[in-house]
């Protein structure tokens, strides 16, 4: 009886807390100085829609490249180890020499970054896509260092776990006798006939298998993500990360098979590789071209590997980037074609035809959306009511709330909860709490002890956040 007294009394403390944070959360709804500061404390639970490469900020790339003494191209911002045979290119030690140095840095800043982007001079989303290229020679070679920035921050601003997109994985397999599936697959896909697809990827998987495909996974999982996540010690009592393969839509479509196929087999074989996803803007010609049949592919991968989880970036698009036509189904057929776990964007939803049998059906499978607010205000100026926040709310889809690449668009986890209390006030702190929490349930550990232990952290995290309400 005096164990039964103690827990009610503990649960109606805790229900007390959480009515007074809720109270405060309401009296701030306008003042974005307020919301900030309770943000910042609040705890966040896990980012789940999170760019490695995206995620870094530019100062640290920056750093790296001037101490790398790399090559600067000056005049795109593009810099490179080697020096390219054509275009204007300068080492950095020569910038510094000729005292040019500080004029450059704050026109990299702009090209690697939003920032001091004046909404006029180039379109933004083009400026968000070309950025990540630009950089990238920066990356190389410093994943540890980005790593441990992306770790430190998170745990700065109360962010217990992030599930990110690392890397792709590198391999040297040889397709050139598979070119002629590229012709076949796309005429098979033109005419939706998915039988032939799937019998016509059983022959182009079984080669990749003779090809060794398996030896470029284990090889990533061993040498590359195992070795990183544990000489770093990234996982501790106060943090955990995980990571997902990714593939690019912009490939021929057996090389896009290729290594989506080396993507599933090295999640399958390790407890590091929670997932797999697919990158790349979604409005490019050959993204467009292909996205039914990469969802064919998903799908097969799916049936080899069944224990795979897979996020799919899917309606990221709105009207006027792409024709009318083409905005009503890209969600639906990552969901029901590609068999999606979760689906990262999904801005297009308003389009989609049978949006609300849609709704429903990811509702009823538990199918979140990771929802990116600066990501989709930049990237293609939906913001406020433009955005289906709200309606994935409504019919009960699970919302989780990201980043998406905030060292790009200079942002953080806090900013996202910022705008989401300021534009969503039909969006309650209990909901929000839910938010957090879905950041963990939905996530894609596969050690359900680590996602329990998580889930506890979590609720003392909020304990001792909401005993700071009513503030004195």
């Amino acid at each position: 009886m005096k164990l039964l007294y103690t827990l009610f009394f503990a649960f109606c403390l805790t229900s007390s807390y959480s009515q007074a944070t809720n109270d405060y959360f309401e009296t701030i709804r306008d003042n974005e100085v307020a919301l900030t500061a309770f943000f910042s404390h609040m705890p966040k639970g896990g980012d789940l829609h999170h760019h490695f490469s995206g995620s870094i900020y530019a100062e640290p790339l920056l750093q790296r490249a001037i101490a790398a003494n790399f090559y600067l191209n000056t005049e795109t911002m593009d810099v490179r180890k080697e020096k390219p045979s054509s275009g204007d290119w300068q080492l950095f030690s020569t910038l510094k020499t000729n005292g040019t140095l500080d004029s450059y840095q704050q026109k990299i800043m702009q090209k690697w970054s939003i920032k001091d982007y004046n909404y006029v001079d180039y379109p933004s989303d083009k400026l968000f896509f070309e950025s990540f290229m630009k950089f990238e020679p920066a990356i190389k070679g410093n994943f540890g260092q980005g790593l441990l920035e992306l770790k430190n921050r998170a745990i700065s601003e109360n962010v217990s776990y992030i599930e990110t997109q690392l890397s792709t994985i590198p391999t040297t397999l040889n397709t050139d006798d598979l070119t002629k599936f590229n012709s076949r697959l796309r005429k098979l896909a033109l005419a939706k006939d998915e039988k032939a697809i799937l019998t016509t990827l059983d022959s182009v998987y079984s080669s990749l298998l003779k090809k060794e495909a398996e030896s470029y996974a284990k090889d990533f999982n061993t040498n590359f993500v195992a070795k990183l996540h544990k000489d770093l010690k990234i996982d501790d009592k106060q943090f955990t990360m995980r990571y997902q393969n990714f593939v690019l839509r912009f490939m021929e479509p057996v090389d896009l098979f290729k290594n989506l196929v080396i993507a599933f087999i090295s999640a399958d074989e390790s407890p590091l590789i929670a997932g797999v996803n697919i990158v790349s803007p979604e409005d490019g010609a050959t993204s467009m071209k292909d996205y039914w049949l990469h969802m064919i592919m998903f799908k097969y991968c799916h049936s080899r590997y069944p224990d795979v989880k897979y996020a799919m970036h899917a309606g990221e698009l709105t009207l006027g980037l792409v024709q009318p036509e083409e905005l009503t189904w890209h969600i639906s057929a990552a969901v029901y074609t590609a068999g999606a776990n979760r689906i990262g964007h999904g801005v297009d939803l308003a389009y989609e035809k049978d949006s609300y049998d849609l709704l429903r059906y990811m509702a009823k499978k538990s199918i979140p959306i990771e929802i990116n607010l600066v990501s989709n205000e930049f990237i293609l100026k939906v913001k406020d009511s433009r955005h289906p926040l709200t309606m994935y709310k409504e019919f009960g889809v699970p919302i989780v709330i990201s980043t998406d690449d905030a060292g790009i668009l200079r942002t953080n986890m806090t900013e996202q909860y910022v705008l989401l209390a300021k534009r969503y006030k039909g969006v309650s702190y209990s909901d929000i709490k839910q938010y957090v929490y879905n950041s963990i349930n939905y996530s894609f550990i596969k050690d359900e002890g680590v996602k329990k232990q998580l889930l506890k952290d979590l609720d003392l995290r909020f304990k001792t956040f909401e005993a700071n309400f009513p503030m004195k």
